[in-house]
């Protein structure tokens, strides 16, 4: 059963968070080219480890300001955090910040752009069919047609651009199980949403993942040839560690705490759509009618599963 934080939710609010999760998208989406693009100087895990340090640092001043200054529980912990639930923010922040980050740069910097949106696509599904097996939400009808059509123009959009070769089946099955880690990142973090605000278990799960991923990739730190590195490069960790760590993940976690994991998920099928614009503008890549018919797809899938969120709420 839905939780009454969940079914409670006003239509206004919801239409705030759409254009919030919409944002997410948009971050999430034009942060695989910046990405890819930065590991042609910056070593991968190198580059994530320092946006780990610098999404971290941020999260942890916010939070801290915010609490202290009493500002909405979208920034301030509410509650004391239990013995119990600094063991879920440990073990989360390892799996979705550690593991995850890991998987997530090593698979992208061994595969292509179009092989990696195909695959962390899947993410909507893995989440919905945890939910509903756990039970903790109820996942209709509707939802699982809104997947089903997200999932088929996504194909359209950017699945028929995916192929396998050696060298990328390695990348794609790293991604395959960052699914998997973000997947119990987000569900495990679920339960902290109904006390803690957002801003703080992202802030102090991410530390805890931030201790444990940079003494483990300080090989690829030292060999870092820092006075090579560009102006544009710097820009392109930033923009990554503030928009796409600390924006994305902090709307990301507000909307799971307002209307559950599996339609906060569904919103993850906009990012290839926006890969797809991306490309089109900075890059002039042509569309074709192919990939005009699977965004559309993926608009409608959202739309249904969105209908059938705002209907629950009502």
């Amino acid at each position: 059963m839905p939780s009454a934080r969940h079914s409670a939710v006003p239509l206004s609010a919801l239409n705030t968070l759409d254009a919030s999760l919409l944002l997410m998208a948009v971050i999430w989406g034009t942060n695989y080219a910046i990405v890819k693009s930065a590991f042609q100087e910056l070593d991968p895990q190198a580059f994530n480890a320092l946006r780990l340090l610098l999404a971290s640092s941020v999260l942890v001043v916010t939070s801290g300001a915010a609490r202290r200054y009493r500002l909405d529980d979208t920034f301030q912990t509410s509650e004391r955090v239990t013995r119990g639930e600094w063991i879920r923010l440990a073990i989360i922040g390892l799996v979705g910040h550690g593991f995850y980050q890991y998987l997530f740069v090593g698979g992208l910097a061994r595969t292509s752009v179009a092989n990696g949106a195909l695959i962390i696509s899947l993410t909507p599904v893995v989440i919905t069919l945890a939910s509903a097996v756990d039970r903790k939400e109820r996942v209709g009808i509707l939802h699982w047609i809104g997947t089903a059509l997200s999932l088929a123009g996504i194909y359209l959009v950017v699945g028929r651009g995916a192929h396998v070769t050696e060298a990328s089946r390695f990348g794609d099955l790293m991604l395959m199980l960052a699914v998997i880690c973000w997947a119990f990142y987000t569900i495990g973090a679920a339960p902290l949403m109904a006390r803690h605000s957002p801003v703080g278990v992202t802030a102090l799960s991410m530390v805890f993942g931030t201790i444990v991923y940079v003494p483990a990739v300080s090989a690829h730190l030292a060999r870092v040839p820092w006075h090579t590195i560009s102006a544009i490069t710097w820009m392109k960790l930033a923009y990554s560690a503030i928009f796409a760590l600390c924006i994305a993940y902090t709307i990301w976690y507000a909307a799971v705490r307002r209307i559950g994991t599996a339609r906060t998920a569904i919103y993850s099928n906009l990012l290839p759509i926006v890969a797809m614009v991306t490309a089109y503008l900075w890059l002039h890549e042509p569309i074709g009618k192919i990939k005009l018919i699977g965004a559309a797809a993926v608009l409608a899938g959202v739309a249904l599963t969105r209908s059938a969120s705002a209907k629950a709420s009502a």
